[in-house]
């Protein structure tokens, strides 16, 4: 049991959240800020970097509100990864939007380096693909700085939101080495940036961030309302909500969020290798731990699409999800292509097994169960798991959690904290300051009868979706 508190900041794609854990690693205040989401062309997923400071700020202020500086002995960041941003170190000021993880309008930049996607996905343990941030910032450097002439002269910087928080709230250019390596920049072998990738991409590393550590004296805040405190831990919010469950041992870690991530330790890191699903740093504290990792791009927000398509909301949604079976309705959310395991970027998005008698409650159930078949082929391609750890705010759906676990067959452990990306973040602050960690309490769903038939029907799908563009031209 330690005195005073940590604050946990988590940087979310629509939100930001801030909690003040106590000495037991409990969470004694809660705080969100929206941060509004534009997209101005199809593909195109953007949000103002000035936005997601703002809402930082304004987290922090409301759970540090009647807190005195001296209570709080730490701060720690979870953030948003893929997403990518070039600002101008003389003014401070972004040149342009922050390019969201979703956004996919760097495909171009992939498809003039095909030829180079295999030693990439070498390198990195990535597959090419335009969510992450290498094909956007080269993309860009080409729109604001084609000769890169401003670039190598240092007057501009590049980063994602992690690295766009730690200058901005200490000054500093730097990056956290677990986002460093979702860039597709870092070499995952030596834990560096890439002479070889930079090359391929065409980025200069005068622009590039430090690489940090995801723990330690990380940094003094020099204003607002965590001015004066330390920072002492930084992850991605992936990687903080796997740090939060602990030792996972053979289970899945899946964080149900605007997107999903499918995350497992990686027992052998130089040999794990899995062509469709990605191996990433998750963390280096300072001994870097390697895991295997499936992105999916939609699940809470294909909730989110059919609730403002029809007036609704994304509750009322899984409640009629779990009156009504699908009827053999299946929707597949490739709303930006298809990441793991399919890494298509050219997938259409797919409403197939409409009839004249389908209504709300069947896409609602077609909604829900395409979020836990998406997970269950990432974990498939991961070889399998025991179990299933889930946490993020779509887990608060039973119905979700039944189903995953009817679909994987295996039981799913939902976590009974809610934030647990906040919590990762705060926790590894919270041990380098104090050396204290908090078990998690878990509510379980156990499959309760096969789901095979879905699963190929919804696979069918998915083959279909990959297939229409094709048929069209």
């Amino acid at each position: 049991m330690s005195t005073g508190y940590v604050l946990a900041i988590d940087q979310g794609t629509s939100a930001t959240k801030g909690v003040l854990l106590d000495g037991t690693g409990r969470i004694v205040r809660a705080a969100s800020a929206p941060v509004p989401i534009s997209y101005p062309q199809p593909g195109w997923v953007e949000q103002r970097a000035e936005d997601v400071l703002e809402s930082v700020a304004v987290a922090a202020a409301s759970v540090l509100e009647d807190v005195g500086a001296g209570e709080v002995s730490a701060v720690g960041l979870s953030t948003q990864r893929e997403s990518a941003l070039l600002w101008d170190l003389s003014t401070g000021k972004p040149v342009d939007a922050l390019l969201g993880w979703q956004d996919q309008r760097a495909g171009s930049v992939c498809g003039h380096l095909q030829d180079r996607r295999e030693r990439v996905r070498q390198i990195t343990g990535l597959p090419l693909d335009p969510m992450f941030s290498a094909a956007k910032l080269s993309w860009l450097l080409d729109r604001h700085d084609p000769d890169r002439s401003s670039a190598r002269a240092g007057r501009l910087a590049v980063g994602t939101v992690d690295s766009w928080l730690l200058w901005s709230l200490t000054g500093q250019h730097r990056i956290e080495a677990g986002n460093a390596s979702r860039t597709q920049l870092l070499d995952l072998r030596t834990g560096s940036w890439s002479p070889e990738l930079l090359e391929i991409f065409n980025i200069p590393e005068a622009v590039l961030p430090e690489i940090i550590p995801s723990e330690g004296e990380l940094g003094r805040i020099t204003g607002g309302p965590m001015g004066g405190l330390n920072l002492r831990a930084v992850l991605g919010d992936s990687h903080a909500a796997l740090y939060a469950h602990g030792n996972v041992g053979t289970a899945a870690k899946v964080t149900y969020g605007t997107g999903s991530s499918v995350m497992q330790p990686a027992t052998d890191p130089e040999g794990d290798d899995r062509p469709t699903v990605c191996r990433t740093l998750a963390w280096a504290d300072p001994r870097p731990q390697v895991a295997l990792e499936g992105n999916i791009r939609s699940s809470g927000s294909t909730l989110t699409w059919l609730a403002e398509l029809f007036g609704t909301t994304p509750e009322n949604l899984s409640r009629l999800a779990g009156e009504s079976s699908s009827d053999g309705v299946h929707i597949v959310p490739a709303f930006g292509g298809l990441a793991a395991p399919w890494w298509d970027e050219n997938a259409q998005g797919l409403l197939s097994g409409v009839t004249l008698g389908t209504r709300l409650p069947q896409l609602a159930r077609a909604a829900v169960e395409s979020i836990a078949l998406q997970v269950d082929a990432v974990v498939r391609a991961m070889g399998g798991a025991g179990s299933i750890l889930a946490d993020g705010g779509a887990t608060s759906s039973d119905v979700l959690m039944q189903l995953q676990a009817d679909i994987s067959g295996v039981p799913v452990r939902r976590a009974r904290e809610r934030d647990l990306s906040a919590i990762g973040a705060g926790l590894l602050a919270a041990r380098s300051a104090w050396g204290v960690l908090h078990p998690l309490s878990y509510d379980d769903f156990h499959p309760a009868g096969s789901s095979a038939d879905l699963r190929a029907a919804w696979l069918g799908a998915v083959r279909r979706s990959r297939l229409a563009r094709l048929d069209g031209e």
